[in-house]
């Protein structure tokens, strides 16, 4: 049993000394460092530092385990006592450093990788820099994506638009709704054409009652230096006056047909003309990826083509649920538009139509009527010009 002692000693030797350090020991204390091999509950490193360089060896070979917890440490005495009694035999150190994994746990401590507070450190300082990282590169997949799903909708559509255009492909059409499409498109073009020339008319009778008004300014003017025409250019001043007056009535009457007719024409109409065009675009992308479900059918079923079969067939119905919502909506803004359109137009003609018939036939009373019945406000003379403080 000595002898086995012995080996385990010269294999490794583990010196415990208060301060840690590896000194020269004596004889004695080396029989005690070699008392350590001879454990009850197994070694207790806690207090120990690994030697792998035998008794001699440098400071820079001892390896800290204060980290590591264990059991307590038990001495046998009566091994003791027969040891220190018996004749001290030569003890054989040898710096071999290779130590068996049964021979003794401080074996396996030493083979262990080291986890000082350092590492954890640098771990959680790159931690930022690794999350930013990430970040980044989700973002830049999350383009590639996005920018993939594009090009491939756009390809898709573009070949069934060509293929449309030159008659070798098919077409969802819902008929009804087409020609209710192309009625409102036809509309919209006629009541530009209203607007433009509604427009011109204004200038040019703007003009009119610019015209009237200095005109009667000079024969005001001329009627105080012509004492032999006063009276004449005095009929005619108030003439041209009173013309004048109307014809401002009448433009007001004219400015709110205009207002109205644009406002119907270039927001409520122009408004439905952009859900009809987003149902046309939807229309156009569930016919390409009908095309490609079509296709795909139509080929060889083996693994593959069954998967992107099913892929098809899921974009075919998220498509198809798009261009029926859309053309829902169509239906109804249409609806809508047609029953805007011809009470907003109701009340517009006839305000023209009143305004000008006074106007013309000389009925002043009846031509003020007229705007206060379709509650027409006129501006004040000048109220186009900025005030004072706007100047400034």
């Amino acid at each position: 049993m000595a002898d086995s002692i012995l080996s385990k000693a010269a294999t490794m030797e583990i010196p415990i000394n208060s301060n840690g350090d590896a000194g020269a020991l004596t004889e004695d204390d080396s029989l005690e460092q070699d008392l350590q091999q001879v454990m009850v509950s197994g070694p207790n490193l806690n207090e120990t530092s690994i030697v792998s360089g035998g008794y001699g060896a440098a400071a820079e070979g001892i390896i800290p385990t204060s980290s590591i917890k264990g059991p307590a440490i038990h001495l046998n005495p009566v091994y003791l006592e027969r040891r220190r009694g018996s004749t001290h035999k030569p003890v054989i150190r040898s710096k071999c450093t290779v130590v068996p994994a049964s021979q003794s746990a401080s074996s396996w401590v030493a083979k262990q990788p080291a986890h000082y507070p350092a590492s954890s450190m640098h771990h959680s300082n790159s931690n930022p820099s690794m999350t930013s990282e990430e970040m980044t590169r989700g973002i830049a997949v999350e383009k590639f994506d996005t920018m993939k799903k594009w090009s491939i909708n756009t390809y898709k559509c573009t070949k069934q638009m060509f293929s449309e255009r030159f008659g070798r492909g098919s077409r969802t059409v819902d008929l009804e709704l087409e020609a209710q499409i192309d009625l409102l498109r036809d509309t919209k073009q006629k009541y530009e054409q209203i607007l433009r020339l509604a427009r011109v008319l204004t200038n040019h009778f703007y003009n009119v009652v610019q015209t009237q008004h200095a005109l009667g300014d000079l024969f005001t003017d001329l009627s105080q230096k012509s004492p032999e025409l006063q009276d004449e250019f005095g009929y005619n001043a108030e003439t041209q006056k009173l013309l004048c007056k109307n014809g401002e009535t009448l433009l007001g009457a004219i400015n709110f047909f205009v207002s109205s007719v644009n406002t119907l024409v270039n927001k409520t109409m122009e408004d439905t003309l952009m859900t009809i065009k987003l149902y046309e675009n939807a229309r156009l992308e569930f016919d390409a990826y009908r095309t490609d479900l079509e296709e795909l059918s139509a080929g060889p079923r083996d693994g593959t083509t069954m998967m992107r079969i099913d892929m098809a067939q899921q974009q075919y119905h998220i498509h198809k649920d798009k261009y029926e919502r859309l053309r829902s909506d169509v239906t109804i803004k249409l609806k809508f538009l047609e029953e805007n359109k011809v009470k907003v137009m109701h009340k517009q003609l006839l305000l023209f139509h009143n305004a000008i018939s006074a106007y013309f036939a000389g009925n002043q009373q009846q031509l003020e009527q007229t705007l206060i019945q379709f509650n027409v406000k006129l501006k004040p003379p000048g109220s186009d010009k900025p005030s004072w403080l706007e100047e400034q």
